[in-house]
Order: structure tokens, then sequence, then C-alpha cells
């Protein structure tokens, strides 16, 4: 019945904010690197934020710094939807957020490395989340996928509180609700994006210093190999890899392929929950079995998509 509860109080959260966007015209214009057609309200996804601060409230103030961290995020993150903000800025919002994250999860008792590796990494998965961001629902789905692996983990090895997933997740259905559709009511903007990237890394986090086991990183499979390979293929060309763009496998199936958005969606989020489920699975096994299963998953996958995409962009893309 709580998760009704919340479930119901984050909808007239999300109905509100579309009131305000629309009042203050916070709104996403088509352009040429867009893949949709109308204006559609936009920082939709700023409903992962609030759901996490109900969790912040309601559970006497855990995890604060990890909410400040958070709380920056948005903040920035939902200016920079509005106003165009500098790199500058966003790049110091975005560093003391991480070190919030780093001192929440404990890395500064670790060795330096460790501090290092965590700032690659976040800073890392926090922009990939946000570039992968492009057609209706798939951050929904991909973040749920991601969520209830982390969930499925915590009942295994308690690591986190499990609400905190449990009430994030509601808000990602929230946004799903409204954004998974063919024209969709709002789109997450960098707000909602960089939000729920936070939360699950900070998630992943725990989960990887409680195990010691960094083969859970592979819960983010399907968006890095899709991510890695992408800038990959931009440096080759000479593009420049900080401006949007619509050169991701998921957006060349969608816009020139014109295959269904929604189920291109629904498949990734699918594919990342199914080899994650196998990472649960393999865990148990030796260091030895666990580096071989990671070695292959990411060679074979990566081949498979390199194939793949290479197939569509000969077949459908107008050089």
């Amino acid at each position: 019945m709580n998760y009704i509860f919340i479930l119901l109080i984050l909808f007239g959260v999300e109905i509100l904010y579309f009131q305000l966007a629309d009042r203050f015209n916070i709104i996403d214009k088509p352009n040429e690197r867009s893949s949709h057609s109308t204006v559609t309200l936009r920082g939709g996804g700023i409903i992962f934020y609030f759901a996490a601060m109900i969790y912040f409230i309601q559970y006497g103030f855990g995890y604060s710094w990890f909410f400040l961290g958070l709380s920056l995020m948005t903040i920035v993150s939902f200016l920079d939807d509005i106003y165009t903000l500098s790199n500058k800025v966003r790049l110091v919002i975005h560093f003391v957020s991480v070190i919030l994250m780093a001192y929440q999860l404990q890395v500064f008792e670790m060795p330096l490395y460790y501090l290092i590796i965590t700032f690659i990494i976040v800073v890392g998965v926090i922009n990939a989340y946000n570039f992968m961001d492009g057609i209706n629902g798939i951050t929904a789905c991909y973040s749920l996928a991601v969520g209830a692996l982390l969930m499925l983990m915590n009942k295994k090895i308690h690591y986190i509180e499990q609400d905190l997933l449990a009430y994030s997740l509601l808000g990602v259905l929230v946004f799903a609700f409204f954004n998974f559709r063919t024209k969709a009511k709002c789109f997450a903007g960098d707000v909602g994006s960089v939000a729920i990237a936070y939360i699950l890394l900070f998630a992943l986090g725990m989960l990887i210093i409680k195990t010691g086991n960094l083969i859970y990183i592979l819960f983010l499979t399907v968006y890095g190999v899709d991510a890695v390979w992408t800038i990959i293929r931009r440096l080759i060309r000479k593009e420049n890899i900080f401006e949007a763009h619509r050169s991701h496998l998921y957006q060349f199936l969608g816009n020139e392929a014109r295959l269904n958005k929604l189920l291109i969606s629904f498949l990734y989020g699918l594919m990342q929950f199914i080899i994650g489920y196998l990472v649960i699975i393999v865990s148990d096994k030796s260091i030895n079995e666990q580096f071989a299963f990671s070695f292959i998953l990411l060679i074979t996958l990566s081949i498979l998509y390199l194939l793949f995409k290479s197939y569509i962009i000969k077949k459908y893309v107008k050089n």
C-alpha cells in the first residue's frame, strides 16, 4: 500500500510539473538532430529526483552526502535544460557531485586509485546515459532494467536500503507512463537522464564496494558498448564528440531504418536485463570464470554490434 501511495504522489508531482513547464514554456523543439518531430515538454525526468527526495525525507535523511550531490546535479541540469549553461559551470558541479558521492561511498578511505577510477566511471557513465537519451522510452526501459537488477542483488546481498531503489523506479514508471508512447507527453531532459544515472551509479557503487567485485559494472553493458563504439566511430570521422548527434545504433534503427522506436527501447532494456541476470549467476563462480565470461561477453557483443551497425548504415544511411 505504501508503494501505491508513493506512486500516486509521484503522478501528482509529475502532472504539476507539466502545468509549470507548459506555463513557463519549458519545451523541446525538434531540430535536424532530433528523433522527434513535434514540440514536447522537457524535463519530465525531474520526477526521478522527487522520488529520491521522498525517500530521503521519509527515512530520516539517510545518505545525506549522496542526496546533496544528487541535488546539485539535478539543479544544474535543470538550469541547463532551460538556459544552456557553460560547460565550465556544469563540469565544476559534476566534479563536486562526484566527490560527494565518493565521500558517501567512503572511497576516500581507500587507496587513491579507487577515487580516480570512481571519478572516471561516474562521469563517463553519466555523460553516456545523457547522450543515450534520444528516443521515446529508452531511458525508462533501460533504467527499469538496471534498477531491477540492482534490486535483485539487494535481495541476495543487502548493500543498500531497498526503498531508495524502489521509490526511484516508481518515479521511472511514472515517467514511462508519459514517455513510452509514439507521441510522448514529455522528455526526460538532461535533468532526468543525469539524475537517474547518478542514483543508479550510487547503488552500483555500493554493490561493488560491498562485494569487492567489479563484474557488476556489466549491468551497464548495452549502453556501454553502444556509447564507446559510437565515440570511437566519431573520433575516426574527426567529429566533435561533445556535440549532439544521431549516430548511436538505436538512432540509426529508429530514424534511418524506421523501426518502431518503442520496440527498440524495449529491446535495449530487455537485452540489458538478460545480460545482467547472467552476470548475477556468474558472480558466484570463480574469478577466472568471471573474467572469461566478461571477456567473451564484451568481445562477442562488440563484434555483433559493429557488424549489425555497419549493415544498417550501408543499407539505410545516405552518405
